[in-house]
Formats: C-alpha cells, structure tokens, sequence
C-alpha cells in the first residue's frame, strides 16, 4: 500500500511512496498549471527523492483530465500590473521553470511522466523533460503558445532535444494539438495505451527500472545526457572513462559473475 505524504513544501503536489517508487501527482485541477507554487513544491518533491536512498524511480503524473497546461498564464497576468509591468515576475517565472526541467533531467533516479489527459505548453516541456513518458490513448499535446502571441521558446529547448527537428518545428509553429499517437511517432512518449491499462504499464516499467542497481542506473542516467551535448570524439573518451568507472564498481563486479554463474545477482548499490 502507498504511504502518502502530505508535507506543506511538497503542496500541491501529491507524494505518494510506494516501495522504492516516489509518484508526483499535480494536484492542482483542472489545470495543474505551472504556478511558482506549483514549481517551487514540484522542485522540492524531486530533491525529496533524490535524498531517499530507497527511492528507484520517480513518476510525475497530473489529477484530473489535464496532465498540465502549462504556465499559469493568469497569475503571470496579474502581474502586469506592478511598476515594472510583469518583467521581474516573468524572468522569475521562465527561470524557476528552467531549473525544474534541469531538476529533472539531472536527477539521479530516472524519472517517468504518466500522462493520462492533455498536456500544453510547458506541460509538453515537463513531458519532454523525464527519461520516459508513457502516454494514454486519450491524451493530447500542443505547443499553443505561437496562437496567442507567445512563441513556446522553453519548450522548444526540450522538444528540440527529443523530436526530428521539422517535427518539433511543425507543433511550434502550427500551435496544432495533436494525438497520443503521432506524439510516439514524433518521439515525444515510448508508448501509448487504453486509459485503462495506464497505470499498469508505467507500474511495469517502475518495477523494471527499480530491478536494476541503482547505482549503476544513476551512472548511465548522467553519462547519457553529458556525452549527448559532445562531440563523436569527445562523447567516446568521456563514455570510455565512464565505463572503467562503471567496471570499477562493486555492482558491475557482481553482475558481470552473476551473469556467467547463471544466478540471479545481489545488488548492494555501490
């Protein structure tokens, strides 16, 4: 049974921990928008993980029909109102969201989006964002922001990072919301399955992924994503580097004789 924790830091968003999986619900319907509350208790959800040295896997799922719609383009409307109408407020807002999806992809556990509805905006970026998003057949995504004005510029930073370059061209462009299913095939989510089966799936990758050393998993996290920004030559000896590292370890000592003795191996996560 999950232990839910509800801590004012990590409001309003719901912790649930259930073994070594930590769930992230966005828990502020319909939108679950990217407020800085949202944010800043997002962020603080994360970290949490990260110090669990029983955590595995983090999921980031959002309540209701909406998985998130993006920034809160009302309360960044109030705030049109100050002296400086909105600049400081806004360069807060964009620069609070960055670091988030920094969070993200620097955490040392993977992390998985479960997306049971509509994501928009930086909703998309939130997807984009986590090692792996598993998608219902009933959601739907957009980048909307060139429709009223604003060009969807942070989610382009991830969606750049995930999609063919005219594919992530056309949905910034376009503003155009499309399907559960052209998003696998544009490479925005792994898999698309009945809203039913959803939580059924990511459970299997969860319990998939939280098999695996843990340290081997946060070494192959990191390495994927540095050698990523390199060049061939660079990527290669920074990999190799890794890997002596990775061989280094006493994990990798015991899976590699597990392997060969042909039992099940004994991770002790160093």
């Amino acid at each position: 049974m999950a232990e839910i924790v509800e801590l004012s830091q990590t409001q309003p968003v719901l912790v649930e921990r259930e073994g070594p999986v930590h769930r992230l619900t966005l828990s502020a319907p319909p939108a679950n928008a990217l407020s800085i509350r949202m944010m800043e208790a997002l962020r603080a959800a994360l970290a949490e993980a990260a110090a669990d040295p029983a955590c595995r896997v983090v999921v980031i799922a959002g309540e209701g029909r909406v998985f998130c719609a993006g920034h809160d383009l009302k309360e960044m409307t109030a705030h049109r109102a100050d002296d400086d109408g909105g600049r400081a407020f806004f360069d807060r807002t964009m620069r609070l969201c960055a670091d988030l999806m920094q969070d993200i992809v620097r955490h040392p556990r993977p992390v998985i989006a479960e997306i049971g509805g509509v994501a928009t905006a930086a909703g998309i970026q939130l997807v984009a964002s986590c090692d792996l998003a598993i998608a219902s057949e009933e959601a739907t995504f957009a980048t909307p922001g060139v429709n009223i004005g604003l060009f969807c510029s942070t989610p382009m930073v991830a969606l750049s990072r995930n999609l063919a370059p005219k594919h992530a061209m056309e949905m910034l462009l376009t503003g155009e919301t499309i399907d559960a299913r052209s998003a696998r095939e544009f490479g925005l989510v792994n898999r698309v399955v009945p809203p039913q089966y959803l939580p059924t799936i990511v459970h299997k990758y969860t319990s998939s992924i939280a098999a695996k050393s843990a340290v081997t998993v946060k070494i192959g996290k990191e390495a994927f994503y540095r050698q990523s920004e390199m060049g061939l030559a660079e990527a290669y000896d920074y990999a190799a580097g890794v890997m002596v590292e990775n061989m280094m370890a006493r994990d990798a000592e015991e899976g590699i004789s597990a392997f060969i003795e042909k039992r099940k191996p004994d991770w002790r996560n160093e």
